[in-house]
């Protein structure tokens, strides 16, 4: 396995770590800006919808550029968000640098993976950007939890300085260690689009659109939820964040494995249907003894992380087929439905704490796990699966 890539893996880890850890930071973000916890969470729908529109125009601008220049740019911005979020003294700017920070992240991914192909034998590929993603799951499963424990010790100001001594790191070493000269072909957005109309992509990319859309109803609030629901201190948020992480580092393995072995399309179709079971029992798992709630918030968090993070690889198992041609292209433009499901699901998330109470937000957010499901049943099986039989 190539070195280099475990560069780019850290500014992944980085992105992942900040992007996963500002939800358990909101109590301490909405207390100092003097902004509520709802309009703490368009923190997370502003950074999730700058990602998910500007990474493929950013890709498009600058495809054809030296890749080494365009990821250290990136991971340099990326650092300076941090530390201008770390220096904010109101919202609106807390608000701005999370926007130039998600413009950044998604440049960056985007070339990241473009590069971790370019530099690897064509046989290493797909563990290649493998490492990458491995990048965001690390993070998943230990940045973020670690993020939130440095905010307890230093304040959440504190935890955007650690991510960008990180991220400042990648950038460096990125500079150091990759060759110069690597470039891309320019492609305009409207070919990287064109991607879309191949059949099968949208109902794909949808069954990545609706899970993020419920997950982060509720992970977005997931500091309200722990206080309120489940009626425990925001001391224990690092362990929930941590839960969830190893939940997901577990499902991302295993929904790789499911997929290969029983295909991507039942591997959504099985995760989708638990994952709406599993958030619409979260009012449930929250009503037992209080003796028991700490290990039941726990294991709740596990299971989630671990259904959720099974969907990933298998989407892109199933992109992957339909457009073995133009794999990055439908990648990214996965990560983009990921991006636009957080940001939906923060607004949702949001409106259900404005007008609802936070144990609202379980069984709404299962409902779109289950449309998700309902998207595989009706488009992602075979037609002849479909076909009576006659005789």
């Amino acid at each position: 396995m190539d070195f280099r890539l475990f560069w780019l893996a850290l500014g992944a880890f980085a992105i992942g770590a900040e992007g996963f850890v500002i939800s358990s930071l909101l109590p301490q973000v909405s207390t100092d800006t003097g902004v509520s916890v709802v309009q703490g969470g368009y923190l997370v729908l502003a950074f999730a919808l700058a990602y998910a529109l500007g990474a493929p125009v950013l890709a498009s601008l600058t495809g054809h550029r030296d890749r080494r220049q365009t990821l250290t740019a990136s991971m340099l911005t990326f650092t300076a968000g941090n530390v201008v979020a770390g220096l904010a003294h109101s919202y609106e700017q807390l608000l701005l640098a999370r926007i130039v920070m998600a413009l950044a992240a998604g440049l960056f991914t985007a070339t990241a993976q473009a590069t971790a192909v370019a530099i690897s034998e064509p046989h290493h590929r797909a563990r290649a950007i493998s490492v990458i993603v491995g990048g965001t799951t690390v993070a998943v499963a230990f940045g973020a939890p670690l993020g939130a424990l440095i905010a307890d010790y230093a304040g959440w100001r504190g935890t955007f300085w650690t991510i960008a001594g990180v991220s400042a790191a990648s950038a460096i070493a990125i500079r150091t260690m990759l060759p110069a000269g690597l470039t891309g072909p320019r492609l305009p957005l409207r070919e990287r689009l064109a991607i879309v109309a191949r059949p099968g992509v949208v109902p794909v990319l949808l069954t990545t659109l609706l899970p993020l859309t419920g997950a982060f109803t509720v992970f977005t609030y997931i500091a309200p939820v722990t206080t309120e629901v489940f009626r425990l201190g925001n001391g224990l948020l690092p362990a929930v964040l941590l839960a969830f992480g190893i939940g997901g580092a577990l499902g991302n393995i295993a929904g790789g494995q499911l997929a290969d072995r029983i295909g991507g399309t039942k591997t959504v179709a099985g995760a989708t249907l638990l994952m709406a079971v599993a958030m619409g029992t979260m009012g449930f798992v929250a009503a037992v003894p209080h003796a028991f709630i700490a290990s039941a918030l726990l294991g709740f968090m596990l299971v989630w992380g671990v259904l959720g993070w099974s969907l990933p690889p298998a989407q892109a198992s199933r992109l992957i087929k339909l457009a073995p041609d133009a794999a990055p292209l439908v990648l990214s433009l996965n990560a983009s439905a990921i991006y636009l499901g957080v940001a939906l699901g923060s607004l949702v998330g949001g409106e259900v704490l404005t007008y609802a109470a936070p144990i609202d937000l379980g069984w709404i957010a299962a409902l779109f796990p289950a449309a998700a499901f309902a998207v595989v049943a009706l488009t992602g099986w075979p037609a002849k699966q479909f076909q009576p039989r006659l005789g």
